[in-house]
C-alpha cells in the first residue's frame, strides 16, 4: 500500500470520528412535523409483517390521507426501526438515518476520486476527493436533513442515485449486465428524484467519455453522439420512468402544490443563489422558512437570481471546455439538475433547507475542484513556504470547525418541538405555521396564555388554516370556554371539509362534554375520510359502548383490530359487544368492567396514551398497580407516559420497576434507554 493511500485511510478514520462527534448530540432528538403522520400516528409501521404491502398500498405511508403515496423503501426502514426499538424510541430512528448517511459519504469518496482522476494530478485526486467528502459530510445545512427523520427519503434516494452513478462510471466493462440500474430502481421507492440521474449520466458520458464541452453539444456534427448517448441510457430511463409512473399512479394528488408556476419558477432563481450562499455561510437555517413567492419580476431578488443563473451557465460552458476544469462544470450541472424537481413543481414552500442535501454533492465537487486546481498551481510556493502551509491548514480547520459547531447547534435546535419551533419563530417571524406549532408546545405544558398569544398571531398569516382552528378549539376547551371551543372546531371543518382531523377533534370534544349522540356522526365522518384514524376509532368505541350499540361496537372493534391486532382496548370492547355488557367508564375512553380488573385499567391506560392524555394514562396505571402490585406492563406503560411528558427521572424509575419484575420486558428496556439518554445530556 502506498504512503498516500495510508494517509487517506488515516484521514478518513479521523473524518469519521469527527462526523460522529459532530452528531453525537442528535441521536435522541425527537419526532417533528411530518414525522407525526408518517411515523408517530402511522399504525402500519408497527407491524413488520406489513412490509410487502408498503410497495402496493399508498395508505400505509401516512396516517394523513392528504399524504398517502408510495415511498415504500422509506416506510420499510421505519418499520424496521420501530421493530428494533420496540416502539417509538427516536434513538433507533436517528441512528438508522445516520448509518445511511455514513454509507453515502463512503460512496461519495470513490465517486469524487473517479471523477477527479482524469482531471487533476493523480497523486492529489484522493486528497481532493476526501476534502470534498469532508466539506459535504460536515456541512451544517445537512443537519436539517439528518435530524428530520422523515427526510430520510432524501438520504435514501440520494444514496441510490450515487450508487447507480458510481457503478456506471467505475465499472464500464460491466454495463452490459445493467447492474447500475438496480440501485436507481430501488431509489424510486424512496423519493421522486431519481429521474435526475438520467440527466447526470447524460452529461457525464458526453463530458468525460466523449470529452465534449457543453458548447460542442450545440454543434450539428455532434448530434449523432447525443443520439448514441440517449440510446445508451434508454434501458435505465425506461426502468426508472415505468417504476416512477407506477408509484405516482398510486397518488391522487401531490400535496402542497399551490403556488403560481410562473412566479414560483422566477423565485427559484433567487432560491438557487440563496442555496449557494448558504453553502459558504450556513447561517440562519430554519426548519420552516417564511419566504413566499415573489410576484414582482423587477424585484431586486429576482434580478440578482437571474443574473446568478446566467453567470452559472456561462461558468459551465467555460469550464466544460478544458479537461482539468470539467469536474467544475459537471458539479454545477449536478447542482442544477438536482434542484429541478423542486424548481419546476410549484410547491407552497418556496424553499426548504433539506432540499440542499442532494444538490450540494455537485456544488461541493465544483468548489473543491476549483480550490484544488488553484492550490496545485501554487504547489511549489506551498512546498517552500511554511507560512503558506500553516495558512492553508488554518483555513481548512476553520471551515470544518465552523460547520461542526453549526451542526451541534442545529442538533440542539432539533432536540424537541419547543426548541425547534421557537427557533422557527425567530428565524422565520412571518411564518404562521411556526407560530402555531410553538404555541402548541406551550399549550401541552399548560401555558395557555402564551399559547393563545401565538395562535392569535398565527391567525394574521393563516386566517383559513384548519389545523390552527383545531388547536384554538382544544385551547378554549382546556380553559373552559365551551362556546369558543365549538366555534373554532366548526371553523376547522369549514376550512378543511375533507380533513379527517377536523371532525375527529370535534368529535373528541363532543364526547368529553357528554354530547355522545353528536360525537358519533363527527367521528364516523372522520373515519370515512381516514379509515386508519386511531382517534376516531377510540371515540366510536367509547361512544357505542356508552350507547349500547353492540353491533356497531363490534364492527369498530374489529376494524381497529384489523389495523392493530394486539390492541388491548379494542379486544376489551369486542368482548363487551359480544356479551352485551357495557364497559364502565372511568373517563373517556371506557375500558374497565363494572368490577374493574388490573388488565382493565391497563387497557384504559393504553387508550389514554394513544390519545396523548399521558396524565390520565399514568393514573390508570396506578389503579392497575393497586390491584396487581407486580404488574410489569403497568410500570412500563407508566414509564412511557412519563417519557412523553419529558419527566425522565420518573420515566426511568417506572421502567426500572418493570424490569425488576420482568428483566426481559422489551418495551420497558427501550423506554429506560430513552430516559437514560435524555438524563445523560442534562449532566
Amino acid at each position: 500500500m502506498s504512503r498516500s493511500n495510508k494517509q487517506i485511510i488515516l484521514l478518513s478514520l479521523v473524518l469519521l470520528g469527527v462526523l460522529i462527534a459532530a452528531y453525537a448530540n442528535h441521536f435522541n432528538n425527537g419526532f417533528h412535523f411530518d414525522d407525526s403522520h408518517t411515523i408517530i400516528d402511522n399504525v402500519h409501521i408497527r407491524d413488520i409483517k406489513n412490509i410487502p404491502s408498503f410497495f402496493s398500498d399508498p395508505k400505509m405511508f401516512s396516517a394523513d390521507p392528504l399524504h398517502w403515496g408510495l415511498r415504500p423503501l422509506v416506510t420499510t426502514t421505519l418499520a424496521i426501526d420501530y421493530h428494533l426499538a420496540g416502539g417509538l424510541n427516536p434513538f433507533y430512528f436517528q441512528l438508522s438515518t445516520f448509518i445511511w448517511y455514513i454509507l453515502l459519504c463512503v460512496l461519495l469518496f470513490f465517486m469524487y476520486r473517479n471523477l477527479l482522476n482524469s482531471s487533476v494530478p493523480q497523486r492529489w485526486a484522493g486528497y481532493m476527493a476526501l476534502a470534498t467528502v469532508a466539506w459535504y459530510a460536515l456541512h451544517t445545512a445537512n443537519a436539517e436533513t439528518i435530524n428530520y427523520i422523515i427526510a430520510r427519503s432524501d438520504v435514501l434516494s440520494t444514496f441510490c442515485i450515487v450508487a447507480s452513478f458510481l457503478i456506471y462510471i467505475a465499472y464500464p466493462e460491466k454495463r452490459k449486465w445493467y447492474f447500475y440500474i438496480i440501485p436507481a430502481f430501488l431509489g424510486v421507492f424512496a423519493k421522486e428524484t431519481v429521474l435526475v440521474l438520467i440527466i447526470i449520466l447524460f452529461f457525464y458520458i458526453l463530458l468525460f467519455e466523449y470529452k465534449l464541452s457543453v458548447a460542442d453539444l450545440l454543434r450539428p456534427a455532434n448530434f449523432s453522439i447525443i443520439f448514441k448517448t440517449i440510446l445508451k441510457l434508454l434501458p435505465i430511463l425506461i426502468i426508472v420512468a415505468v417504476t416512477q409512473f407506477y408509484t405516482l399512479s398510486k397518488v391522487q394528488a401531490i400535496p402542497n402544490v399551490t403556488s403560481p408556476l410562473f412566479y414560483y419558477m422566477l423565485t427559484q432563481s433567487y432560491v438557487w443563489l440563496h442555496y449557494v450562499i448558504t453553502f459558504f455561510i450556513p447561517a440562519n437555517l430554519s426548519a420552516d422558512s417564511d419566504m413566499t413567492v415573489i410576484r414582482n419580476v423587477w424585484d431586486d431578488r429576482i434580478v440578482l437570481g437571474l443574473i446568478f443563473v446566467v453567470l452559472m451557465v456561462i461558468t459551465i460552458f467555460k469550464t466544460s471546455a478544458k479537461k482539468e476544469t470539467r469536474p467544475i462544470a459537471f458539479g454545477l450541472i449536478w447542482f442544477i439538475a438536482a434542484l429541478l424537481p423542486t424548481s419546476v413543481m410549484p410547491f407552497s414552500e418556496v424553499t426548504n433547507d433539506h432540499r440542499m442535501f442532494f444538490p450540494f454533492i455537485g456544488l461541493a465537487l465544483s468548489i473543491v475542484t476549483a480550490i484544488g486546481l488553484w492550490l496545485t498551481a501554487l504547489e511549489k510556493q506551498i512546498e517552500t513556504s511554511a507560512g503558506l502551509r500553516v495558512l492553508l491548514g488554518a483555513c481548512i480547520l476553520l471551515v470544518l470547525t465552523y460547520n461542526v459547531y453549526g451542526i451541534r447547534q442545529r442538533n440542539k435546535v432539533w432536540h424537541d418541538d419547543e426548541s425547534l419551533w421557537l427557533d422557527v419563530t425567530i428565524k422565520s417571524p412571518l411564518n404562521g405555521r411556526g407560530m402555531m406549532n410553538y404555541g402548541l408546545t406551550q399549550m401541552v405544558k399548560g401555558n395557555y396564555t402564551v399559547a393563545g398569544e401565538y395562535f392569535n398571531n398565527a391567525l394574521q398569516y393563516l386566517p383559513y388554516y384548519n389545523t390552527l382552528y383545531i388547536n384554538l378549539g382544544v385551547l378554549n376547551a382546556a380553559i373552559n370556554k365551551p362556546q369558543e371551543a365549538e366555534d373554532n372546531f366548526k371553523k376547522a371543518i369549514q376550512y378543511g371539509p375533507n380533513i379527517s382531523d377536523c371532525y375527529a377533534y370535534y368529535a373528541r370534544w363532543l364526547k368529553n362534554v357528554g354530547r355522545v349522540n353528536d360525537a358519533v356522526p363527527m367521528a364516523e365522518k372522520a373515519l370515512q375520510i381516514n379509515p386508519y384514524s386511531v382517534m376516531s376509532l377510540d371515540i366510536l368505541l367509547a361512544s357505542y359502548n356508552q350507547l349500547g350499540n353492540w353491533d356497531k361496537l363490534q364492527q369498530v372493534a374489529q376494524q381497529k383490530l384489523s389495523v392493530l391486532p394486539d390492541d388491548a382496548p379494542a379486544k376489551a370492547f369486542l368482548n363487551a359487544a359480544k356479551n352485551h355488557a357495557p364497559l364502565v367508564e372511568i373517563g373517556p375512553p371506557a375500558t374497565a368492567t363494572s368490577k374493574p380488573t388490573a388488565a382493565d385499567y391497563l387497557n384504559q391506560s393504553l387508550a389514554y396514551y394513544n390519545q396523548h392524555d399521558y396524565v390520565k394514562s399514568i393514573e390508570a396505571c396506578r389503579q392497575a398497580l393497586k390491584l396487581k402490585p407486580d404488574y410489569a406492563d403497568a410500570y412500563s406503560n407508566m414509564g412511557a407516559a412519563y417519557n412523553m411528558m419529558q419527566q425522565w427521572d420518573k420515566g426511568r424509575e417506572a421502567c426500572l420497576k418493570a424490569l425488576k419484575i420482568d428483566p426481559n420486558h422489551k418495551l420497558a428496556t427501550g423506554n429506560l434507554n430513552w430516559a437514560k439518554s435524555e438524563l445523560a445530556k442534562k449532566q
